[in-house]
């Protein structure tokens, strides 16, 4: 389709960060135009096009467009343990009530719960969505039919799958359809024998590619692999040439210097998860330190069994928040710097580099945020706000590949809401 808004703020992530009034043009799948407000002869003048036939004009009456938020890490399907499996320790959690439930979870559980998981995501303002769960195959179905761009990452763990069948899926989910993709990586070091992680090592070697895996979430998952190895998992994956491509970990809470090091030799991004790892007691990731010595930060929310929601205005605040009381600073981690993890550093970890922010012949991945409540109001600094006053109730439409797909509470995945939540509860109830 071919859109035009007009009559709108825009933020489009690109530096300076700044709010811009003006027009948006969308035709097909990807940003015709982007900037100030003019005659639509002249702006087509200017792009060195005619003026598109419009399928629809949205006069955005002053709200804002921004590009959407990039979940970057997530357990889509884990909406299954919402509520359920609260209030305990990380390492009873997994073991006691996640593993073995996840252990009779059919591929179909799978599919019906991500596409539940996609409505909350178009929700929250999210259009890319890093996620790391059982069957690939069925996962990247259920966001497909729903029109959601995805990027998956194995993880491969002692439990399986064989890392023949990780290959295959690399090789055969990079290919099926331009708005999925799949990376290489691990759930966990400690979840991953030595031959293991060198069999996976083996064939980042061999395809060039990043890798990511939960890292250094709890003080215990550190201590032990010291004891195991007489290092970090930053620096086991390091040696092993897991990182010589760039990639990256999730949570990255207990980092020694060494592991700083690395992170800044390899380029690699840290994705903090803050509502899970405080659900968890898990500890707050030493944002502050990251920023300092030039390492990418990036944001997600984890699964619903440790967040519970899959909010990014609340993970946003709290990546904040918590810097500044871990470091005792007020000034620590700026708003705008909190908005850039959630952006443009979320899409780069994802590859997604058309993706990142508002510019023409990018991809139309964009949200528009309500300036017309209560808590967007007075409009003093409207990008900071976001991250401090906003929340998922300013989401007023979600866009992906060009095609609207959440607007006013509408969905358009060509799903029925109702009929996810019957399937979703009736998953709930054989695992009760």
């Amino acid at each position: 389709m071919n859109i035009r808004f007009y009559n709108a703020r825009i933020l489009t992530m690109e530096e300076p960060i700044e709010v811009i009034t003006g027009q948006l043009w969308v035709e097909g799948e990807r940003i015709l135009y982007v900037g100030s407000d003019a005659p639509e002869a002249e702006i087509a003048s200017k792009i060195g096009q005619d003026v598109p036939v419009w399928d629809r004009e949205i006069d955005c009456e002053g709200n804002l467009l921004m590009p959407g938020f990039k979940d970057a890490h997530a357990h889509s399907a884990m909406v299954l343990f919402r509520s359920l499996a609260d209030d305990e320790p990380l390492q009873g959690w997994l073991e006691k009530r996640i593993f073995p439930v996840e252990g009779q979870m059919t591929g179909q559980d799978v599919y019906e719960l991500t596409k539940m998981s996609v409505l909350e995501y178009l929700t929250s303002g999210v259009t890319a969505v890093f996620d790391m769960y059982l069957t690939p195959e069925t996962i990247i179905d259920a966001y497909t039919e729903c029109g959601m761009r995805n990027v998956q990452v194995s993880g491969i763990n002692n439990f399986g799958p064989e890392p023949e069948v990780m290959e295959e899926r690399f090789l055969k989910l990079n290919a099926k359809n331009s708005l999925s993709s799949y990376m290489l990586g691990a759930h966990a070091e400690y979840t991953c024998s030595m031959e293991l992680l060198e069999k996976i090592a083996a064939m980042v070697q061999k395809y060039k590619v990043p890798f990511f895996a939960h890292n250094s979430e709890t003080e215990l998952e550190v201590k032990e692999c010291f004891e195991r190895y007489g290092m970090s998992p930053t620096q086991l994956f390091d040696k092993l040439g897991l990182y010589d491509f760039g990639g990256g970990g999730y949570h990255c809470i207990y980092l020694d210097d060494k592991d700083f090091e690395i992170f800044k030799k390899r380029g690699l991004t840290a994705v903090t998860n803050p509502a899970s790892n405080l659900k968890l007691a898990s500890g707050i990731a030493p944002i502050s330190r990251f920023l300092s010595e030039g390492i990418p930060v990036a944001i997600g929310t984890d699964g619903a069994g440790s967040n519970n929601c899959l909010d990014m205005f609340r993970e946003m605040f709290l990546v904040t928040g918590l810097a500044k009381y871990l470091d005792k600073d007020a000034a620590s981690v700026d708003a705008l710097e909190v908005l850039r993890m959630a952006t443009v550093n979320g899409a780069k970890a994802m590859g997604l580099t058309d993706c990142d922010v508002l510019a023409e012949g990018k991809y139309a991945d964009l949200i528009m945020i309500d300036m017309h409540q209560p808590n967007m109001q007075p409009i003093n600094n409207i990008a900071k706000n976001i991250v401090y006053s906003g929340s998922k109730q300013n989401v007023k439409l979600t866009m992906i590949n060009g095609k609207i797909l959440y607007e006013d509470g509408r969905f358009d995945i060509g799903e029925d809401p109702e009929e996810l939540y019957k399937k979703a509860n009736a998953i709930a109830e054989r695992f009760k």
